[in-house]
């Protein structure tokens, strides 16, 4: 695949579009990937890192093991996510905690919009087809209610296995690494980690990262290639299950103390705006619901037009 410094440019924009959604604990950087048009290529360049490496650099040198490894794709994507998620934490930090319904609103219109990306790329509808977008909408849609863990453990094995676990989601649209981190209890001690560049912390996460994406990825790809439809269905089930996480309003059931004495939410249900105590910036979050939507739909035509 012959390409151009500016498509690799784009790559890296892609990347930080994908660094910044999983940042955000609902929000899944597969959806992003999987939008854009690189999902399968992510999955099949992440697969292709093997011992077979080794040997490709010994008998053909290290210009053929960059070839064999898509590089120069990975190193633009993989560049825009740190870059995105190194940059954007403390921002979406902030928001999260300022104006959590307009920063939900505009996702929950991305997400929604791509339920309707990748159902249409389904080739073929049968019973199998919406039994496994079923499963996978009433699987997601469980994990949202799950109640999130609630601890400071920052030990190496712990954000070893936050890592690989997280990873696995991140990768899968629909799954929220982010939010899989939460109901770990990892989210918080790994984005103060980023914050105060915790190195200690950061690599953990990063080598089970690393580890869980090389097993994991393998697996999508080979359901890809033997079942597509319902790997597609099931991946539209989850998108939509997820919605629940990322609906702009919530009512607190339950609040916790955190290690800094601040009073936090620990269990919320989603409601209706109408029902929302405070200021529900309705008008304003049914703009960035809209514009989040637009914002899919555009990005799905300029894609098509560049293939």
């Amino acid at each position: 695949m012959s390409r151009t410094i500016k498509d690799y440019l784009v790559i890296g924009f892609k990347g930080i579009a994908m660094g910044a959604a999983d940042v955000v604990p609902g929000v899944s950087g597969g959806t992003i990937a999987f939008i854009s048009g690189i999902y399968e290529e992510l999955l099949s360049s992440i697969s292709n890192i093997n011992f077979s490496l080794f040997k490709t650099l010994k008998n053909n040198g290290a210009k053929e093991l960059w070839k064999q490894l898509n590089g120069n794709f990975l190193a633009s994507l993989l560049m825009g996510v740190f870059l995105s998620i190194l940059s954007l934490a403390k921002v979406i930090k902030w928001l999260l905690e300022n104006k959590p319904i307009l920063v939900w609103s505009f996702f929950f219109g991305l997400v929604l919009a791509s339920i309707f990306f990748i159902a249409k790329q389904i080739t073929k509808w049968n019973f199998q087809v919406i039994f496994f977008l079923i499963i996978g909408a009433f699987f997601a849609f469980y994990i949202t209610t799950l109640n999130p863990l609630v601890t400071e453990n920052s030990s190496f094995l712990f954000m070893f296995l936050a890592g690989a676990i997280a990873i696995c989601a991140m990768i899968l649209p629909g799954i929220s690494g982010a939010f899989i981190l939460v109901l770990l209890g990892a989210y918080k001690p790994i984005l103060t980690a980023l914050n105060e560049r915790n190195l200690r912390i950061i690599f953990a996460f990063s080598l089970g990262a690393v580890i869980g994406l090389l097993s994991f990825s393998r697996i999508l790809k080979w359901l890809f290639a033997n079942y597509k439809n319902l790997t597609l269905a099931g991946l539209t089930g989850f998108i939509i299950g997820s919605l629940n996480k990322i609906w702009p309003w919530k009512e607190t059931t339950s609040w916790r103390i955190d290690s800094h004495g601040v009073k936090a939410p620990f269990n919320e249900v989603s409601i209706s705006p109408f029902s929302f105590q405070g200021d529900s910036h309705f008008v304003l979050a049914i703009v960035l619901v809209v514009f989040g939507f637009l914002f899919i739909l555009f990005m799905e035509r300029w894609a098509e037009k560049k293939q």
